[in-house]
């Protein structure tokens, strides 16, 4: 490698790294800001929260690589245009593709380096990422009980409590609800003042009750025929004891492989695989169309008399037509009026099924084409490194504006355009308006030209994108169009 090669691949690393940093750090805030009401109140602890984060860092890399490349690409070339270091590259006899080499075989490398991340990193932290959610999704809160609140989060209890001292385990005004039988508000505990407490490392929930009534109805398990003469009764007492389970608000662990069919946690095989697998679904559908709907059909198939004279006979009339066996029978009027009635309900049956039929093809097909969306999609998101380069590092020749400002801006802009052309192409192809390759591939598509527009005029030393030359060429065409309107007319006879 060369002295100019490690010059400016030294240039590139370092804002490479550090745009690839942030970008990542923004878009998984972006995602935890999107769950944030799932993982607030439940109580969890460090390692649940650092997992969340890990896997979900790796699943902003896909979307974080493109936009680092253009970003750090149009800083990097910036910088050098902007320090004239890039002008004294190209006095001294070395072209702009020169020195767009070293960048470019980077991010070739880069490139190669996203899709086996994209295939088989990102897949198994999707899995992890999303089945964990899952789990914090259905976990309860973490126990809280307010004052003047029916907390109804506790197994088979509701309890209020009126007052709460500052020491969170003291209690006033104790009302509790006891639904462990099932039947209602039919056991109800009052009491003046309780404890609130854990026991065995939180396992367990223990509320002492003082001073104090008990109220059990059994006339609602009388009325559901349980033979008792006690309709109601009351107990008073100064203490009382209740122990709570609280597994109830443990995590639990949802096996992964309930979510390891969705298309985020398979890799480009097992992607081509479950679209082979649809299609051959969609043509098993089709045939058995055919065959259901001949059910529900009643043919009389006779030959047709030709003519001897006819000396071309078509297939059908060769082999036999289909004649109108209905239309054909002799039938008194109340018979017929039976087979028209008969004809219409299976005409209605073949209806309802060509319709059920028709919406599971579409569901199938709709499915199909999203898989394959996903599948073009891992490339797709590979292959835009290499085109924000194609984009980054020509234009940052061309503006000749490094640091965080112009460079920012510009990036932005166009990753704006980049991701409204793949999710609206990508959209149109799983709703089978576009072709599935032309759809998720046309983003790609459009701005690997507007590269090479950019590429071109770089090359050409073009002043596309500085103020000045629009300035010059402006006041140019004021002065033009002065110069026009004072200029007077010859006289003819001159």
């Amino acid at each position: 490698m060369k002295k100019l090669d490690k010059f400016i691949i030294k240039a590139f690393i370092g804002p490479f790294f550090l745009t690839f940093a942030v970008l990542v750090f923004i878009f998984l805030t972006q995602t935890i800001i999107k769950y944030f009401e799932y993982l607030v109140g439940k109580g969890l602890g460090v390692n649940v929260f650092v997992e969340l984060l890990f896997n979900f860092s790796l699943y902003s890399v896909p979307v974080a690589l493109p936009l680092a490349v253009l970003l750090s690409s149009l800083m990097t070339y910036g910088n050098l245009g902007e320090h004239y270091e890039l002008t004294a590259i190209k006095s001294a006899g070395i072209s702009l593709v020169r020195v767009l080499l070293p960048v470019f075989i980077f991010s070739v490398l880069i490139t190669l380096a996203a899709f086996w991340f994209n295939n088989h990193v990102v897949p198994k932290a999707n899995l992890k990422a999303f089945s964990l959610l899952w789990d914090v999704k259905q976990k309860k809160p973490s126990l809280s009980i307010r004052e003047g609140i029916f907390y109804k989060d506790l197994p088979d209890m509701s309890i209020k409590v009126n007052k709460k001292l500052p020491d969170e385990k003291t209690l006033l005004d104790v009302i509790i609800y006891d639904h462990q039988e099932h039947n209602g508000n039919t056991r109800v505990i009052l009491a003046d003042s309780a404890q609130m407490y854990t026991i065995m490392s939180g396992r367990y929930l223990v509320f002492e009750l003082f001073n104090g009534q008990s109220f059990d109805d059994y006339s609602a398990g009388s009325r559901r025929g349980n033979d008792s003469n006690d309709q109601f009764m009351r107990n008073r007492f100064k203490k009382s004891k209740r122990v709570i389970d609280l597994s109830s608000f443990d995590m639990g662990e949802t096996p992964k492989e309930l979510f390891s069919n969705h298309r985020w946690m398979k890799n480009v095989d097992q992607l081509r695989y479950a679209v082979d697998s649809l299609q051959k679904e969609v043509t098993r559908m089709q045939a058995n169309l055919n065959r259901g709907v001949s059910q529900y059909y009643s043919y009389h198939l006779r030959p047709v008399n030709v003519s001897p004279r006819d000396t071309v006979k078509p297939p059908a009339i060769a082999a036999g037509a289909w004649t109108d066996s209905l239309a054909s029978a002799k039938q008194p009027a109340y018979h017929q009026k039976d087979i028209y009635s008969r004809a219409a309900n299976q005409a209605r049956s073949v209806r309802a099924y060509t319709e059920s039929s028709q919406q599971q093809m579409a569901t199938t097909l709709s499915e199909q084409r999203t898989y394959a969306a996903e599948k073009h999609r891992r490339y797709t998101q590979s292959v835009a490194c290499f085109i924000m380069f194609l984009i980054g590092a020509p234009l940052g020749s061309i503006i000749k504006k490094g640091g965080l400002g112009m460079p920012v801006l510009i990036s932005i802009m166009f990753f704006i355009i980049f991701y409204v052309f793949s999710m609206l192409g990508e959209k149109w192809a799983r709703e089978g308006l576009v072709p599935i390759a032309g759809g998720v591939w046309g983003g790609n598509f459009i701005l690997f030209w507007v590269g090479m527009f950019f590429l071109r005029q770089a090359r050409n030393d073009s002043r596309l994108l500085e103020a000045d030359a629009y300035r010059i060429a402006f006041n140019r065409l004021k002065r033009k169009f002065r110069r026009e309107k004072t200029r007077t007319p010859i006289p003819a006879g001159v």
